[in-house]
């Protein structure tokens, strides 16, 4: 039975669960400092590389404020985006398995950092309708640490929290597998039956905006397990 008071309680739980929050949001915060140089840092470098080259194809950083941050490269657009709150872990995610967070469950709040892939030209002609894709998510914890969610390519040598900093090189690593990822996968034409009919409403939208409803198909259903089976 426990004997403490409401008041006990809730001073307890802002001493230890409100502050690990408090601490874990400046960590994900910080690293999304990062982010947002390394960002800035692949325009310069790779454009230098580029710069013979046609400019259309040259990469473009934009920072959106706080909590997001893009970068484009060529016809595709990788959004970052940090959310403001902190999270803890569904009970049957697989994190659970991990002895350390099963010993230490308040070392598991995290703070999260999301990678979407999308088609530039879906912003530039504000086609509502279009398709954007969940690449990858980055988790950091109170002690600094990060793990990746997402596809192999993204979170291969980042399984679990208390091996990786989200410093400088190992975030820098991500972005560009990221980059790479995206680059990978061409559109696809969609099948002949699915757009073989249309009203003349669809086609006056179609035209005024170009609103087809486009997405890269990435090879893949995303899920936690990161399975290989394709669409």
């Amino acid at each position: 039975m426990n004997d403490k008071t409401n008041k006990e309680l809730i001073i307890e739980t802002l001493q230890i669960k409100s502050t690990t929050k408090q601490i874990v949001y400046d960590n994900a915060k910080n690293a999304f400092k990062i982010i947002k140089k390394i960002l800035q840092d692949l325009v310069e470098e790779y454009n230098d590389n580029l710069n013979n080259e046609d400019e259309r194809i040259l990469l473009e950083y934009r920072d959106r404020g706080m909590f997001e941050a893009e970068i484009k490269v060529a016809g595709d657009l990788l959004i970052f985006n940090m959310h403001s709150n902190i999270f803890e872990f569904d009970p049957t995610h697989q994190i659970w398995q991990n002895s350390e967070a099963q010993e230490n469950p308040i070392s598991t709040y995290a703070g999260i950092i999301s990678i979407y892939n999308f088609l530039a030209d879906s912003f530039k002609y504000h086609r509502l309708e279009d398709l954007g894709y969940l690449i990858g998510r980055i988790f950091i914890n109170k002690e600094s640490t990060f793990f990746i969610e997402g596809r192999r390519e993204l979170g291969f040598g980042y399984p679990a929290f208390g091996k990786n900093t989200p410093n400088y090189d190992t975030l820098r690593e991500v972005i560009e597998s990221s980059i790479m990822y995206a680059l990978k996968f061409d559109l696809l034409v969609p099948p002949f039956e699915k757009v073989k009919i249309t009203s003349v409403a669809q086609m006056k939208e179609k035209i005024n905006k170009s609103k087809i409803q486009t997405g890269k198909r990435l090879g893949f259903q995303y899920t936690v397990n990161d399975s290989d089976e394709k669409d």
